[in-house]
């Protein structure tokens, strides 16, 4: 699909659907604004929410390249950007030795062109040359450190960046710009102002059934709305790390895998490892916590729609 085809909200809410992303209507909004306005999105909200599953459903429904940069503490040009092949550079040094060929200024010329180059995340966005420009997932900013934020911001101001060898490299066509960040640190807001800034929050309950039976279509209408609304009710409870929407779906294939038709008491405490993932959160799930919860989980189901 063409960037040109995605010309309105519902277009675009329309396209997530298909490919099993549930997104309201402010998502969507930000989404066509963002694409529209040739601008990136920094979406911000809680692990497991489906921030990173933005970038990889665009690239999906414009058949264009995900190119995914991991951002992580000590996060530097090298590893987001370019380094030297430094092996080949030197076996090429010696070819051209033997060769009889001395002269340092085109042996420098030679080693220093882009075959020597090894491409990171951010060249290979700006440097591609797809029909469709390709989606630039930064994902998990709040990960690097504040240094990164100012370089990445003035690659995000020109779409180009400046190789002293080789000179400057500049996009033909922009990328489609996805930042995510799980709030560990405030992101500067120097950068923000260059994004559109949606929060995603965790799925109500209607719209986390609807994921249940998309990326869990055996699983039968009664077993997915008492998960959903078990999940909703641990939510609600002041736990170190809340369950996001990947732990609700691996906690729904674990129940199938074991031949789980109702929740229990019994098989929500034998399987609390795949919503919680801290021993503190696990050990405050008491028997009658739990089954308080399960209880709970039982009445509520029936007020879920789908």
């Amino acid at each position: 699909m063409k960037l040109q085809d995605l010309n309105s909200v519902e277009a675009i809410q329309d396209c997530l659907n298909e490919t099993n992303y549930i997104a309201d209507r402010t998502l969507a909004t930000s989404i066509y604004l963002s694409l529209n306005m040739a601008k990136p999105i920094f979406l911000e909200g809680e692990p497991g929410v489906g921030k990173t599953e933005v970038g990889k459903v665009l690239a999906q429904i414009m058949d264009t390249e995900l190119i995914r940069l991991q951002c992580y503490e000590g996060l530097d040009v090298h590893n987001a950007i370019y380094e030297w092949n430094y092996s080949r550079q030197i076996l090429q040094i010696r070819m051209m030795e033997a060769e009889g060929k001395k002269d340092k200024d085109k042996i420098s010329k030679e080693i220093f062109g882009t075959d020597f180059i090894i491409k990171r995340p951010l060249y290979q966005a700006i440097d591609y040359h797809g029909d469709n420009p390709p989606v630039l997932l930064i994902d998990e900013l709040d990960r690097a450190d504040e240094e990164f934020e100012a370089f990445l911001l003035e690659i995000l101001s020109d779409f180009q960046i400046s190789i002293p060898e080789i000179g400057t490299i500049k996009a033909d066509k922009p990328p489609i710009v996805v930042i995510t960040s799980n709030r560990t640190r405030e992101i500067h807001d120097a950068l923000k102002r260059r994004c559109l800034y949606h929060w995603i929050s965790y799925p109500s309950a209607d719209q986390e059934f609807e994921i249940i039976k998309r990326k869990i279509p055996e699983v039968n209408k009664d077993l997915g709305r008492q998960i959903v609304a078990f999940v909703q009710t641990v939510r609600q409870n002041d736990f170190y790390k809340l369950p996001g929407i990947a732990e609700t779906i691996d906690w729904g294939n674990a129940l199938i895998k074991l031949g789980i038709t109702e929740l229990s008491t019994e098989i929500t405490s034998d399987t609390l490892g795949t919503l919680l993932k801290y021993q503190d959160d696990i050990e405050k799930m008491d028997g009658e916590t739990t089954q308080g919860m399960v209880q709970r989980a039982f009445a509520e189901a029936d007020m879920i729609s789908g």
